[in-house]
C-alpha cells in the first residue's frame, strides 16, 4: 500500500489565504487566485522578453514557478509588506521561515516526485534566475493591478500602495515590463461596457 501525503491537501488551502490584510479592500483577494495571475502575466512577459527583446526563457517554465511561488504561505500565512520589509532582520527571518516552510511542504511529497518538484518548490536552481526575476515582475505587475482595481471600486486606501508600486515598476531594468505597461495596463483602468 501506498503512503498517503497531505502536500495537495495543503495547496488546496491557498484559496483560504487572504492577502492585503491590513488594508480594508472592497473584493478580498487569496493567495491561489493571485498566484493564477502572477502565473499568466509571468508567462506573457517571458513570450515579450523572447519575442521583442532577444530573450531565450521558458514561457511554460516561468508560468509554473509563478503558481508556485506563494506556496510557503499556506504555512506561514501573508505577511503584510510593511511588516515584512520593516527591517532587515525581520525580512531575512521571514525568509528563513518561508523556507522552512517550502521544504516542510516539500518532504510531504512522495520521495519518487521529489526530484520533479525539487527546483519548483525550494528555488534552489541557479538555472532558474532569470526565470525568478520574470515571475518577481510579474507579482508585483499584479499588486499594482490590485491597487487599480481597488481605485476605480473607489478605495483610497490603495492610493500610496498604487504610487509606490508605479515607481518600482519604472525602476525595472526589464523592457517586457515596461512594454506590458504600455500596452496593456491602460486596458485594466477601462470599464467592461469600455472594453466591448
Amino acid at each position: 500500500m501506498m503512503k498517503r501525503t497531505h502536500f495537495f491537501a495543503y495547496l488546496s488551502r491557498m484559496k483560504y489565504i487572504r492577502r492585503w490584510g491590513l488594508m480594508r479592500n472592497t473584493r478580498t483577494e487569496n493567495i491561489q487566485e493571485h498566484s493564477l495571475e502572477v502565473a499568466i502575466i509571468a508567462h506573457a512577459l517571458a513570450i515579450i522578453r523572447n519575442r521583442l527583446y532577444g530573450g531565450n526563457l521558458n514561457p511554460e517554465r516561468v508560468m509554473v514557478l509563478a503558481a508556485f511561488h506563494e506556496i510557503s504561505e499556506v504555512i506561514t500565512g501573508d505577511l503584510a509588506t510593511p511588516i515584512k520589509y520593516f527591517n532587515p532582520e525581520i525580512k531575512n527571518a521571514y525568509s528563513g521561515i518561508e523556507q522552512v516552510a517550502r521544504e516542510r511542504l516539500f518532504n510531504m511529497l512522495p520521495p519518487e516526485l521529489q526530484p520533479d518538484y525539487a527546483d519548483v518548490i525550494l528555488e534552489k536552481s541557479p538555472d532558474d534566475a532569470d526565470h525568478w526575476k520574470v515571475v518577481k515582475a510579474a507579482d508585483k505587475l499584479c499588486a499594482y493591478l490590485k491597487c487599480l482595481e481597488e481605485l476605480k471600486a473607489g478605495n483610497r486606501e490603495f492610493e500610496k500602495a498604487e504610487m509606490s508600486i508605479r515607481k518600482q515598476l519604472e525602476a525595472m531594468d526589464q523592457p517586457e515590463v515596461a512594454y506590458f505597461m504600455e500596452v496593456f495596463l491602460p486596458s485594466y483602468r477601462l470599464t467592461l461596457d469600455e472594453l466591448n
